[in-house]
């Protein structure tokens, strides 16, 4: 009897705050029930979120249990911002935002803040200081994810440390298993952000972080059994081994923010804005940076394209293509070395093209042997690399094979954007882990690799076959949260420099040309070759001359992951309507075209059943649709003027 009495005193005792989005369709259930924090997400008044954990302990405060919520402050945020590297430039942002202030022992330890904007939920700890303590270390998270019975998934597992190429892993580089049952953990590691979820018949989620820096680690997804997922640190032995798992914050302090966007379609989760509505910007540009595209030997000539002749040739490419950038690979300091290498930049600029250089980021953490290497680990050397990259015209930097996600990897992603910055430099990042809200915390920040990307399609005809799978899986998950940098649409037939030999691509040209548009990066350095200006259709070669690489406003129409996506992308006046498909069978769409003028002559790019592409111009109806049959690994793409608002 007077278990049951305490049971009850428990429940009558607790205490539940609720949360609605500005339109009323999500609400977050928060309690502090039995001691322990926890929230729920409805949708619709369907749950999305079963009761999940909230909480972290540190090495002076446990708040996972034993506290009581005291208050909960609610009030309507709003922000406006203009961000040219997203994909989309204008964001009016607005939600409803809650501070649940919870005590421990009388003291007030901890808020939970919670953002719920009308397409996305997010939630971040406040900690305080325990008397005079200062400084802590967060020795676990317990933040939660329990999914409906009947949840399916869509993730992408953490590899091991120290394990892959030259020792280079974990790099966000794996597989995604599509339509999973839920209750694994990956490979033994959990999953790579960002994870999606399809809860059933009733909609979708797609559970991610942002604003990650230097004062936290970056985190993954971890399955503790069946329908619950919680947040996990890196691992041991990332970094070699090297650095500790948990991160070292002074309080009071904030950690990034735990992201979770949901809908009935996938509309919310391909046009969600998130990563970059609840970050803010660290630093002010060094100057006015400018964006678009680029080529890039390496994807179809490998190491040995990185010298000085072939990459006079490629700067004359792009010039052609009138192209603002080559991207020079790996070994460019032995192969070029750095005095001609400066007579290339010169020669660059003469033709209206800038470069942008490989590095290594080692460093002790990995055994990869690419060089430039020992330029980017430590301020002095990196300091002195970029002075004379700055003195050269250099345009930026893409750095290769770091180490994982302890904090102190963490750090030196934002030392070296912040120096980077002071030199006038962009920065892509390759072998390294998922950007979380950088695009507005770093303004010089470019976009991450942090996928399976276009070099796999060199080394493997698995990849190659694959590739259309893989393609429409991108904007739903990892191209939903960041840029992404995939370095692909090549026009040749095989990956080599002769076009003869090596894998083979399956995809068509209308594809090639789609991809461009449906994986969002503001600098784009494709996987085209000078013989494309002969050996490629003539449409295909002028498409890709012209195609931007910024974007205004983006629209998902249709699609399933891992099978067919269609959406459309706005740059200035002018819509592009993509689509592809990877089923067996051919996908059959009527599309509407009321993105379009209702005057406009829309340019249409479509396959056939033998994946030869052709381009037609097509008058609006009355009606404005079109049909399209798009043939397995094949594409359309629809280019016109847009309507009016």
């Amino acid at each position: 009897m007077s278990a049951v009495l305490f049971l009850m005193a428990a429940t009558s005792y607790a205490m539940e705050k609720q949360i609605n989005s500005p339109d009323g369709k999500i609400c977050v259930v928060v309690s502090d029930e039995g001691g322990k924090p926890s929230y729920q997400v409805n949708l619709e008044g369907i749950p999305f979120l079963e009761s999940s954990p909230l909480g972290l302990k540190t090495n002076v405060m446990d708040l996972r249990q034993g506290l009581a919520m005291k208050d909960c402050e609610v009030k309507t945020v709003t922000d406006e911002y203009v961000l040219k590297t997203i994909k989309q430039s204008h964001v009016n942002y607005k939600a409803t935002e809650a501070v649940c202030q919870f005590e421990k022992d009388g003291q007030h330890v901890m808020d939970v803040i919670f953002r719920v904007s009308d397409r996305d939920v997010a939630f971040r700890y406040r900690l305080f200081p325990k008397r005079d303590t200062r400084v802590a270390v967060v020795e676990e998270e317990v933040s939660g994810f329990v999914l409906p019975q009947g949840t399916t998934t869509f993730l992408c597992p953490q590899s091991k440390p120290m394990g892959g190429f030259a020792r280079t892993s974990p790099s966000y580089e794996t597989s995604y298993t599509l339509d999973g049952e839920m209750g694994k953990n990956g490979w033994g590691e959990g999953y790579s952000f960002p994870c999606l979820f399809k809860n059933a018949d009733k909609g979708w989620l797609l559970i991610s972080e942002t604003g990650t820096d230097g004062n936290y680690v970056g985190c993954r997804l971890l399955n503790e059994q069946g329908n619950h997922y919680r947040i996990g640190f890196p691992q041991k032995g990332e970094m070699n081994g090297v650095g500790s798992t948990t991160p070292a914050v002074y309080l009071p302090s904030e950690t990034p923010w735990r992201t979770i966007t949901l809908g009935r379609t996938l509309a919310p989760i391909v046009e969600t804005t998130v990563a970059t509505d609840l970050t803010s910007p660290k630093y002010e540009p060094s100057k006015d940076y400018t964006y678009g595209k680029g080529s890039w030997s390496w994807i179809i000539g490998m190491d040995g394209s990185c010298n000085f002749d072939e990459q006079k040739r490629y700067i004359d490419f792009s010039a052609a293509m009138g192209y603002r950038s080559v991207l020079v690979d790996a070994w460019w300091d032995r192969q070029i070395g750095y005095e001609r290498m400066a007579e290339l930049a010169k020669y660059g600029r003469q033709r209206g093209v800038g470069l942008f250089l490989w590095y290594n980021s080692n460093g002790s953490w990995n055994d990869a042997p690419q060089t430039p290497i020992g330029k980017m680990d430590k301020a002095g050397a990196r300091r002195k690399e970029m002075r004379w990259m700055q003195d050269n015209g250099i345009l930026g930097i893409k750095v290769d094979f770091f180490g994982g996600d302890k904090q102190q990897m963490m750090q030196l992603y934002e030392d070296i954007l912040t120096d980077a910055n002071d030199f006038g430099l962009q920065v892509i990042f390759h072998g390294c882990t998922l950007p979380r809200g950088w695009e507005r915390m770093y303004p010089n920040y470019v976009a991450s690799e942090a996928v399976l990307a276009s070099e796999n399609l060199h080394f493997g005809q698995g990849a190659c076959d694959a590739e259309a799978r893989n393609a429409a899986t991108h904007p739903f998950i990892r191209n939903a949260v960041g840029s992404m940098d995939f370095g692909g649409s090549t026009l040749n037939k095989r990956y080599n420099a002769d076009n003869k030999s090596g894998t083979v691509r399956k995809t068509s040209d209308v594809f090639a040309l789609a991809t461009a548009v449906l994986f969002q990066s503001s600098v784009q350095h494709f996987a085209l070759a000078p013989g494309n200006m002969q050996d490629a259709p003539a449409w295909a070669v002028d498409f890709m001359k012209n195609v931007p690489t910024t974007w205004e406003e983006t629209r998902f129409v249709e699609g399933y992951p891992g099978r067919y996506v269609i959406l459309a992308r706005r740059n200035g006046t002018q819509w592009y309507l993509v689509g592809i498909n990877a089923e067996a069978q051919p996908q059959n769409k009527t599309i509407d075209l009321s993105l379009f003028a209702p005057k406009a002559t829309l340019n249409c790019y479509t396959d056939d059943s033998q994946l030869i592409g052709s381009v037609k111009e097509v008058k609006q109806t009355k009606k404005r649709k079109i049909t399209v049959t798009i043939p397995e690994n094949g594409a359309f793409v629809i280019t016109g003027e847009a309507a009016s608002n």
